[in-house]
């Protein structure tokens, strides 16, 4: 199916994710509370003087607990209905309250005077009405109703009818206590046995809003028309750098893959043959891509893609330990002073101080030759080649041994074959490749984390540029494809490959 792409894959998810969330946040507020909760709300407070004396509780309600007289003729008299209830999910035991004991709650109703108390409860729950005695200190004085430690399981109620004279109907109602790890609070209800709502509107609201948000976004990316990027079709060519040329391959084949009608061909012949060829063919369906600013002197339009990372290699028969070599030693023996290694490495076993140095290089029109002299070298590495094959002549050496190779695995290959062989490489490849270790330079590693995490000052590193001849038209495949390269997957890809994006909050500062 056509929608069917990595990117729709991620959002439909994260849409289904978001409902969940919110189902799950609904669950665990109803379920798993974080406190335990009392919560207390009024169900009536009416007059019952001289005009409502047919209103008058002459008893108990059915299946009540009567404290103090209900037939007394007040005038002012009035009858509040309290009820109270767990309105958490955690049970409440006699010991979680912190009230003085032996009773839990106080019930405190302002200016009024109690006059008597009749306790309710739901026919199901028998065991509420033991603990309403004044052993366990149920009774009142004044306007304070003592409340016994009345242990309720969740959703347990129990109501509490109070006659009362004086003062007015409505005046401030509270009951107050504590519950360790826990509280007593007022709750609301739009009906007296509604049981209270279990998080707040704005939280209802918050949790409505998100479900259709994610469910929006979902909606968007499936059913909206075109692709999740700004498609373009046609044909592109892409050369340049031999070191990226493994993340450009694969950004091309992910661009393709989502946009029907693209053709994006990689041909990496090196990053100055690139941008050479660029300039000279002006052809505004190229991109060049270049180990550092090789075209900004050619007029071309460069754009920072990412930090690439490069490092020295030698044969795995040489043991440079965890220091590896100074760039003072590195520059000694590119300038040709050093012909064997124990020349380099004075502590060497005999097999390695006999083994002749052999420079495997990059031809001139190498991005990452370019990047070694003028990170490492701090000059032009002007020695002519004098092997072919990369071998050290048989006779005495009069001169160390150069060869130079035109891509990056060739360097590779070469160094693992050749013993006392060294040599520079983008660090990915090199890493992965049999047979050759890399060079730590003045103790720093060649590790892109330890850069990011500005740990270390590892020298041989520099930016990757994307140059085009001018500004590419919206509507171009190479304005799509560049555009594509800030993309978080691209991102992710260039990130994968060993290079630092340049479009992060630290690939910024980096590749500044």
């Amino acid at each position: 199916m056509e929608w069917l792409s990595a990117e729709n894959i991620v959002a439909v998810g994260t849409a289904v994710l978001g409902v969940v969330a919110s189902g799950v946040m609904v669950w665990y507020e109803r379920r798993v509370p974080r406190r335990k909760r009392i919560g207390y709300r009024v169900q009536m407070d009416n007059p019952i003087g001289d005009h409502g004396r047919s209103g008058r509780a002459g008893g108990p309600p059915s299946g009540g607990v009567r404290l103090g007289l209900f037939d007394a003729d007040m005038d002012d008299a009035t009858l509040v209905l309290l009820r109270v209830e767990n309105d958490g999910s955690q049970s409440i035991d006699r010991d979680d309250y912190t009230g003085p004991s032996p009773h839990g709650l106080t019930a405190v109703f302002t200016d009024r005077t109690i006059r008597g108390v009749s306790v309710t409860q739901p026919t199901d729950i028998d065991h509420l009405m033991d603990h309403f005695t004044e052993q366990r200190g149920f009774g009142y004085e004044g306007n304070r109703l003592r409340v016994p430690r009345v242990p309720l399981n969740p959703g347990d109620h129990y109501k509490l009818l109070v006659l009362l004279s004086g003062g007015d109907v409505g005046s401030d109602i509270r009951l107050r206590g504590g519950i360790r790890d826990g509280e007593v609070h007022p709750n609301r209800s739009a009906t007296p046995d509604d049981k209270a709502p279990m998080f707040s509107p704005p939280a209802r609201i918050f949790t409505g809003l998100l479900t259709l948000s994610v469910l929006a976004l979902a909606g968007i990316v499936v059913f909206r028309d075109g692709n999740p990027i700004e498609c373009e079709q046609g044909e592109l060519t892409v050369i340049g750098s031999t070191a990226f040329e493994p993340v450009v391959s694969t950004l091309a084949r992910q661009y393709e893959g989502k946009c029907a009608g693209a053709e994006i061909h990689v041909e990496a012949r090196g990053s100055e043959a690139g941008v050479a060829e660029l300039a000279e063919s002006k052809d505004k369906s190229v991109v060049a891509f270049s180990d550092g600013p090789l075209g900004e002197r050619l007029g071309l339009k460069g754009k920072k893609v990412a930090l690439s990372v490069f490092t020295l290699v030698v044969n795995d028969g040489i043991d440079l330990g965890r220091a590896g070599l100074s760039v003072r030693q590195v520059q000694e023996i590119y300038k040709g002073r050093y012909k064997r290694w124990g020349e380099v490495l004075p502590g060497a076993d005999e097999r390695t101080a006999a083994l002749p140095i052999v420079l495997v290089s990059r031809s001139d029109s190498s991005g990452t030759r370019q990047v070694f002299q003028d990170r490492v070298l701090k000059g032009w590495e002007k020695a002519q080649s004098t092997s072919l094959d990369c071998e050290p002549s048989q006779g005495p050496l009069t001169t160390v041994t150069r060869c130079e190779l035109a891509g990056t695995s060739d360097v590779l290959d070469r160094i693992a074959e050749q013993p006392g062989a060294i040599g520079y490489s983008e660090l990915t490849v090199a890493a992965r490749h049999k047979g050759v270790t890399t060079v730590p330079l003045d103790g720093d590693r060649a590790d892109v984390d330890e850069i990011e995490r500005g740990d270390s000052a590892y020298p041989y590193r520099d930016i990757e540029y994307a140059y085009t001849y001018g500004t590419a038209a919206d509507d171009s495949l190479t304005a799509g494809f560049l555009a594509y390269l800030d993309k978080e997957s691209s991102r992710q890809a260039i990130r994968t490959r060993g290079h630092l994006p340049c479009g992060t909050p630290v690939g910024v500062r980096l590749c500044r």
